[in-house]
């Protein structure tokens, strides 16, 4: 390996790119990870390998070449991961939406009956939430959102009622699908998903309402940035198409999923909150999680009484 760069992307692990430029001037990249410290509380290892092998099978992730005790290492994908202005542009939101739509169909023969992991993973979350933090900054901070474990288990399980009647498929899903881990390149015009670590069955607007509150982006969070319905419409038009195999779908199907996304964007809200909170405690990475935690849940506040307003459309499919 000639040439070494850590690359400061994740707020999960490290990233290590190797590059290696032979005789004939041909050049070879591959990607070491080494994993967060205490992040196998919050991902199953073994399932996240398992995950990336069954996707290779269907080309939807990278090569992996080699695993070890604390990391992995896999294929670089060349190319540059979204900005906040690319995913609201159609020619690229319209690739990311079909490729999910592709992830979505994938089928692992060794799950009988897939089963959608939300709420016993979130579960699992608030559980290893700290009831105090090492730091007491950390703790004076956390103490200010005023947002207790108890009044968090009440939303979540305001949110579960309010999309218990919802006819939708359980799919293979990402889950974590924000920029960062979207590649996308130019010459082939192809978008890439990477990072599979929260990959698994999941409810099929989960995964989408997650990826729209990512456009507001980590590091330099804005949910002004959040799809306005128009764009939503034509990303999810796209999405069924794929998914259903259909040249067209009616704009019923896609007012029904309009509604379940948006009250699930909700969920991943939580989600995230109670993950940064976890993160806080036990990350070595240079990141202020209760910041990220705050905005979290502020935004799902913000949002909470007209996204649960939403009705699904009357009238047959």
């Amino acid at each position: 390996c000639h040439y070494v760069q850590l690359l400061t992307d994740g707020i999960t692990n490290k990233l290590v790119l190797c590059s290696n430029t032979y005789q004939d001037g041909s050049e070879e990249h591959l990607l070491v990870r080494i994993y967060g410290h205490k992040t196998d509380l919050l991902i199953d290892r073994e399932a996240e390998i398992r995950n990336i092998r069954l996707l290779h099978t269907f080309d939807l992730s990278p090569t992996l070449y080699a695993t070890f005790e604390n990391g992995l290492i896999y294929e670089y994908i060349p190319g540059n991961t979204l900005s906040a202005e690319d995913v609201t542009r159609p020619e690229i939101y319209k690739l990311v939406a079909v490729r999910m739509a592709k992830m979505h169909k994938v089928q692992d023969s060794n799950t009988q009956k897939p089963r959608a992991s939300l709420w016993l993973k979130l579960q699992q979350f608030v559980d290893l939430i700290p009831d105090e933090f090492q730091d007491q900054n950390k703790n004076k901070r956390y103490a200010e959102m005023k947002f207790s474990k108890s009044q968090l288990l009440q939303e979540i399980k305001q949110i579960r009622e309010a999309v218990s009647d919802f006819v939708m498929p359980v799919v293979f899903a990402h889950n974590d699908l924000l920029l960062g881990n979207i590649i996308y390149n130019k010459t082939k015009n192809e978008v890439f998903f990477i990072d599979f670590e929260y990959a698994c069955y999941n409810y099929q607007p989960f995964d989408i309402g997650n990826h729209f509150a990512e456009f507001a982006g980590v590091n330099d969070v804005d949910y002004s940035r959040y799809p306005k319905k128009e764009l939503q419409l034509d990303w999810l038009r796209t999405y069924l198409m794929e998914y259903k195999g259909k040249s067209t779908v009616s704009d019923h199907e896609i007012e029904v999923l309009y509604v379940q996304v948006n009250k699930f964007a909700l969920a991943a809200h939580l989600f995230w909150y109670s993950w940064a909170l976890i993160q806080a405690a036990h990350s070595h990475i240079d990141f202020d999680f209760i910041q990220y935690a705050s905005i979290r849940l502020q935004e799902y506040f913000n949002r909470k009484t007209a996204f649960l307003n939403m009705e699904l459309p009357t009238g047959l499919l």
